[in-house]
């Protein structure tokens, strides 16, 4: 495995801000790492590239442990951080030959990975004369410039406009073939574009970790329904296949099951066998979005 934590926890003071974690990650498997803010995503991410220890647990990179093998675990990544730093007075070709000399990496393929990125047309401009979408690619051609296995993306794509989020996100599909990508993000629909897989933590707990098509392949049905008159959360315990139950408000709730067959013919029968009339009924998918909204409300 390319990436793989074990029992990570990392405390500052009396606060966890990592709670016990495990997950780990594959070549050729992309990765999202959802969190809300304060979650512990960002101490996890600085924990993967070594910048901080953990107290509790082991990081591996490759196999090697990034506590007591910090450098050469650092060899086999690739980082591009939230707030990508850029001399932005340098040349692009400039900047990377830079960026090779201070880690002493072989420069010698920094036109392949200038045409990799797709820079070739910008490579002789100034970086502070770029688009936001094309500086992106700098740090990119960066995190990549030594071959790296494993890539960490930390908002890869905040405040692109829409063409450059297809871009970027073309060109992290790209790199997921042959290394291991794990990329933290906001945006669900990033996530469902591009991973193969999500892992979510809150509150320092991981409390999903899935593959996207086992989430598309999920049988759980939502469906909002209102009746006439407020009943009672253990009378609709008696709907088959119901697997939550949540008030929304008054007469309203939100109802999920677990069946293949469409559950709204089931809910206009139980409706009219107990003398219910139904005033509101919506089906909607179980979507990512709405599944972080659960774990993480």
């Amino acid at each position: 495995m390319s990436i793989q934590l074990t029992s990570v926890t990392k405390t500052y003071g009396n606060q966890k801000a990592v709670d016990t974690i495990s997950f780990s990650a594959n070549k050729g498997e992309i990765v999202g790492f959802l969190g809300p803010n304060g979650a512990g995503k960002s101490t996890t991410m600085k924990m993967l590239t070594g910048f901080i220890k953990p107290n509790e647990g082991t990081i591996l990179i490759n196999n090697l442990d990034v506590t007591s093998e910090t450098i050469q675990a650092q060899r086999s990544i690739g980082y591009l951080p939230e707030h990508n730093p850029l001399y932005t007075d340098m040349y692009v070709k400039e900047y990377l030959l830079f960026h090779a000399n201070i880690h002493h990496i072989d420069a010698t393929n920094i036109d392949t990975v200038i045409t990799r990125v797709g820079l070739t047309n910008e490579a002789h401009k100034k970086v502070k004369q770029l688009s936001k979408g094309y500086k992106q690619r700098v740090g990119l051609a960066a995190a990549i410039l030594h071959d790296p296995d494993v890539l960490i993306l930390d908002e890869p794509t905040t405040g692109l406009d829409p063409n450059q989020l297809v871009e970027i996100r073309k060109l992290i599909k790209e790199l997921g073939k042959d290394k291991t990508v794990l990329l933290s993000t906001h945006i669900m629909q990033e996530v469902e574009a591009v991973c193969d897989r999500v892992v979510i933590i809150n509150k320092g707990v991981i409390v999903m970790d899935k593959k996207l098509n086992d989430l598309k392949e999920s049988n759980e049905q939502v469906i909002t329904v209102g009746f006439d008159y407020k009943i009672e959360e253990q009378f609709l315990q008696r709907l088959p296949n119901i697997k939550h139950i949540k008030n929304n408000y008054d007469n309203s709730w939100k109802l999920s099951f677990e069946a293949e067959e469409d559950m709204r013919p089931k809910l206009f029968d139980f409706a009219q066998e107990y003398g219910l009339k139904i005033l509101e009924l919506n089906s909607e998918n179980k979507s990512l979005e709405s599944l972080f909204r659960e774990l993480t409300s």
